[in-house]
């Protein structure tokens, strides 16, 4: 359907993609992963036809739709959320339109008789068309869309300008759903989306009909979603089956694998340039110097992906908090006529890990501000605890950094003493190494920035962490770090993110926050979700937020299986199969291989260890005074020269098999 051939990219004398082939299938959906910078936003944009490989070709088929939905950048003005979104069906929209002109022609009493007819007839078609592409669900199909990612029905109306940044690219992503192209590909699609408009997404991604190409940052949204992970980086593509958490196993003993070849690579080129280095002089040793220093040009480098560092530190000392940490008491909190908070009380004891969790625009980050103390409440008292020491982290923490000083001063300046050491081990994990950290903040990236702004934080002393959208801007690595900080934080926590797996592994407790309220749920949000659906249990038709059952290309509910679509998938699937069995052959081959080479590796070491012994025997003073001892030595000397030339012409035979291999 879509085929990458020996594509190469790069920016000035950086190369992303060297030589890459790839193809996408039916059906397919992969997650692109990767280290930030390694070229996932930039295949996207090639896929999508934005930008062109420097060499190679992307081929497609003939009449492939493709669709991208990029990181940000998206705004809408000039219409209303309801038309703009219609924009989506705009060939069904023409078609309904020339409906309507045919109509106010079949009206005119003034045509002919022949000319009715052919009009009749001309509408006849085209309404035949409208059905069979389901236009008369376009406005079902628009609600359903909207109201899953969020768009209440009041503001169907507005103009789309009134939007903020995060619901311009809630409002492309619904053009681009309801579009249904051949190939969906969405550049952190998560990254603007509550957890119940993730929720949604998941549910309709997870029975999406065609192919879909995905970056995200949110592990639990690629294994829900995905079913392949293509991996980019070292200026390649390697594709793996399975969803994400089964690629984490399987990347890591692959890298494995690749440091020990790179390891016994390393000692047998050290040991065949010892060797030319020695003998490079010598009349004697002059074929066997050319045979290792074509050897050595022969050799390929193994490269191998740069190791991450996991941080492990402990957070700075600080005294407990008491029992209570903060308690919110007959909370109200008004903005104009809307009423955000109206007599709530929250406890927050000592040791709790609490999520916030509800809509955009419910009070989550509102909510955050009254339990920091930055805000004040309009009536009700906020009271901390004994020994409250509250650290809070705001969704534009990271415009509160000083531009002028550089990324260590930045951490050093906040540190205590005893966490001063800690700096450049924090600095690592969050992706800042080497001259990075002597960057002034002001030339930093956005997500640069707020990576730096969690490193700050955690080295900072207190019992309490108020926590809002901490992982926005995160690569999943750098959240890992968070997570790991986290969970050995003896402290109380009380957090909002979007973030799902980040959501199951810290929070304890829900609170939900809507309708003036916030209502406190005990267990994880698993949990919670399950409660919900209890206590609100709907059919599938008219539950919130349901997901919209999978289309087809002309926008039908897609059938149910016939038995000619169930022997194709039987084909499919016995495909795979053999497809499968192929690459563990070539698998098993490849490292049968591998350890053919490893023994004679080993082999040729021995016999040029001997060699060497002997050869300081032969140069020992007065070895060939008594001929009858020095021949056998000798004898062996030379029989062991030719069998290291025999090992060698095979070492080289399988060198040259697996180099074909790899070029195939």
């Amino acid at each position: 359907m879509l085929q990458l051939s020996s594509l190469t990219k790069g920016f000035g004398d950086r190369t992303l993609f060297e030589k890459v082939t790839w193809r996408i299938s039916a059906g397919d959906r992969v997650g692109l992963c990767g280290p930030n910078g390694a070229g996932k936003t930039t295949l996207l944009r090639m896929l999508a036809g934005l930008d062109e490989p420097d060499t190679g070709s992307i081929t497609k088929r003939t009449g492939l739709t493709v669709g991208y939905l990029p990181q940000d950048g998206l705004t809408h003005v000039g219409r209303s959320l309801i038309d703009e979104v219609s924009t989506a069906f705009q060939p069904l929209l023409d078609i309904k339109r020339t409906m309507e002109e045919l109509e106010n022609q079949l009206a005119d009493a003034q045509r002919s008789r022949d000319e009715h007819e052919a009009i009749l007839e001309r509408y006849s078609e085209l309404q035949h068309q409208f059905r069979d592409q389901d236009g008369y669900t376009i406005d079902l199909k628009i609600a359903g869309v909207l109201k899953g990612l969020g768009f209440g029905t009041d503001e169907h109306d507005k103009p789309t300008d009134a939007f903020s940044g995060g619901w311009q690219m809630r409002i492309a992503l619904a053009k681009l759903i309801l579009r249904q192209p051949h190939v969906m590909l969405l550049d952190e699609p998560t990254n603007h989306l509550d957890l119940e408009a993730r929720n949604w997404l998941e549910d309709f991604l997870a029975v999406y009909p065609h192919a879909l190409i995905l970056v995200s940052h949110d592990r639990y949204f690629l294994d829900r979603v995905v079913t392949r992970i293509a991996e980019i980086g070292l200026r390649t593509l390697t594709p793996y089956v399975g969803s994400y958490s089964e690629f984490l196993v399987e990347r890591d003993e692959r890298v494995l694998a690749l440091r020990q070849q790179k390891k016994r690579q390393d000692e047998e080129i050290a040991r065949m340039q010892q060797f030319i280095d020695r003998f490079r002089y010598q009349a004697t040793k002059a074929a066997q110097v050319q045979s290792r220093v074509k050897m050595l040009a022969k050799i390929t480098p193994i490269e191998v992906p740069l190791e991450r560092k996991r941080v492990h530190f402990s957070f700075a000392a600080c005294p407990r908090s008491g029992r209570i940490a903060i308690e919110l008491r007959d909370i109200r909190k008004v903005y104009g006529s809307n009423v955000v908070f109206d007599a709530v009380n929250i406890h927050v004891t000592r040791g709790d890990r609490i999520a916030l969790t509800g809509p955009n625009g419910a009070g989550k980050s509102t909510l955050m501000r009254l339990l920091s103390g930055v805000e004040a409440p309009d009536a009700g008292t906020r009271v901390a605890g004994h020994n409250l020491v509250a650290q809070y982290f705001a969704q534009d923490e990271a415009a509160r950094l000083n531009p002028d000083l550089s990324v260590y001063d930045t951490l050093g300046a906040s540190s205590s003493t005893e966490m001063l050491p800690a700096i450049r081990n924090i600095l690592g994990g969050f992706l800042f190494s080497g001259d990075d950290v002597h960057k002034p903040v002001r030339v930093l990236s956005g997500g640069e920035r707020t990576r730096l702004a969690v490193a700050r934080m955690l080295l900072q002393p207190s019992n309490t962490l108020l926590l809002d959208e901490p992982t926005n801007h995160l690569d999943i690595d750098s959240t890992n770090v968070l997570l790991d900080a986290l969970a050995d934080f003896d402290g109380t926590v009380v957090f909002v993110s979007h973030d799902r797996y980040f959501v199951e592994r810290i929070a304890t407790t829900i609170i939900e926050v809507g309708h003036g309220e916030a209502v406190r749920y005990p267990g994880t949000y698993q949990e919670y979700r399950w409660s919900q659906s209890q206590r609100n249990p709907s059919p599938p038709d008219a539950g919130h937020r349901s997901p919209p059952a999978p289309l087809t290309t002309t926008g039908r509910p897609t059938p149910r299986p016939t038995r000619r679509d169930s022997a194709a998938s039987s084909r499919d699937r016995e495909e795979r199969r053999r497809r499968t069995q192929s690459e563990r052959r070539l698998k098993r081959a490849r490292a049968a291989r591998e350890k053919r080479i490893g023994d004679l590796e080993q082999r040729i070491g021995d016999r040029e260890r001997e060699i060497k012994e002997i050869e300081d025997t032969m140069a020992a003073p007065g070895f060939y005074d008594d001929r009858g001892i020095a021949q056998p030595v000798v004898s062996r000397h030379e029989s062991l020269m030719w069998e290291v030339g025999d090992l060698m012409s095979q070492w080289e035979a399988m060198q040259q098999h697996d180099g074909e291999d790899a070029e195939g």
